[in-house]
């Protein structure tokens, strides 16, 4: 990976090194991280703490109680497909069960909207991330049955095992949208690109509505350095959670291989911005787009900031040379 002044101050080069880095960055860590916060329907924050439980197909894996704020945050996840159940007052408003996939390396950031109860026939599901696909109550339980183990294999570091018993879900239920998802997440972090590509397109076929594909679709693409294609697979992952910082930052690595340096700006200081600390990354690319540009302050002020939310990255080293040659 090119790390010197001489390289980076070419234009062209600014976007591999993005994609390269990003890459060898996510390879560092083999957990990742849940981070959101609980709003009202009206969009305002609740001000008051609300249950949050954390379960896997294995059942609760966590509990715990929003801040005042609504705020929650689950760090050192191992990979894999989890749901998130929050609880609020329970006279006013209905479960809320909102599915989530973690990437090896890369934090999750979900806003959940409250929804209000208007009957106590009610179902007691719902969310603004979870589509009816998502909650397909036709799937098998032998494809169910498959899945969970898929699910079982994947937290023990089985990525061939679990790829098997997803093909064998889809094999029983072909409309298995939740197993198309899974299977393009396991074949992404194997490295086959356009295997992960064809499951993920599979998935975003069987349901426009449904989030997490179109994001992992718009990673795989990143990654293919498809970077017309990724962008707008992003912004559809956009236009169905505008306070995703993971989509953000990933339509900032497609905007740069596409020689838009501007707009990829906007899109890292947006998912800084949602993420906080946890998307510390942001600051790093925006550090290296304003070194490309010539800003040398602003380079510094990004790549020392960088440093002090993230003291502990793999790559601490590299950004203290920068450091030190742009001071």
């Amino acid at each position: 990976m090119c790390s010197t002044l001489r390289h980076l101050k070419r234009g062209p080069v600014l976007a591999g090194f993005l994609f390269f880095s990003a890459l060898w960055l996510a390879a560092q860590s083999s957990s990742g991280s849940i981070s959101g916060r609980v709003v009202l329907p009206n969009g305002n924050s609740v001000n008051e703490t609300v249950r949050i439980s954390l379960e896997t197909l294995r059942g609760v894996r966590s509990s715990g109680f929003t801040d005042n704020q609504g705020q929650f945050n689950f760090r050192g996840l191992a990979p894999g497909s989890y749901q998130v159940v929050v609880e609020a007052d329970k006279n006013r408003f209905e479960i809320v069960s909102v599915r989530v996939e973690v990437l090896p390396g890369f934090p999750s950031f979900l806003t959940i909207i409250l929804k209000e109860r208007k009957s106590l026939g009610e179902s007691k599901s719902g969310g603004s991330t979870v589509s009816a696909t998502e909650l397909d109550t036709a799937i098998p339980s032998k494809a169910k049955k498959e899945f969970e183990r898929a699910s079982n294999a994947s937290k023990e570091g089985k990525t061939e095992e679990a790829i098997v018993h997803l093909r064998k879900a889809i094999e029983i239920y072909p409309a298995y949208l939740m197993a198309y998802n899974d299977l393009g997440v396991q074949l992404l972090g194997q490295g086959k690109l356009d295997e992960a590509a064809v499951e993920l397109r599979r998935a975003v076929a069987l349901d426009p509505k449904a989030f997490n594909p179109w994001l992992n679709l718009g990673i795989v693409l990143v990654h293919q350095q498809s970077f017309s294609e990724a962008a707008d697979t992003l912004r559809r992952a956009l236009s169905l959670e505008a306070n995703s910082p993971a989509v953000r930052l990933y339509l900032g690595k497609a905007l740069s291989g596409l020689d838009n340096p501007e707009a990829a700006e906007v899109e890292f200081k947006a998912a800084h911005d949602l993420g906080g600390a946890d998307y510390a990354m942001a600051l790093y690319y925006l550090g290296h787009i304003y070194l490309n540009k010539g800003q040398r302050q602003r380079s510094l002020e990004m790549f020392q900031s960088y440093l002090s939310e993230a003291p502990k990255a793999s790559n601490v080293a590299e950004v203290k040379k920068l450091i030190e040659m742009l001071h």
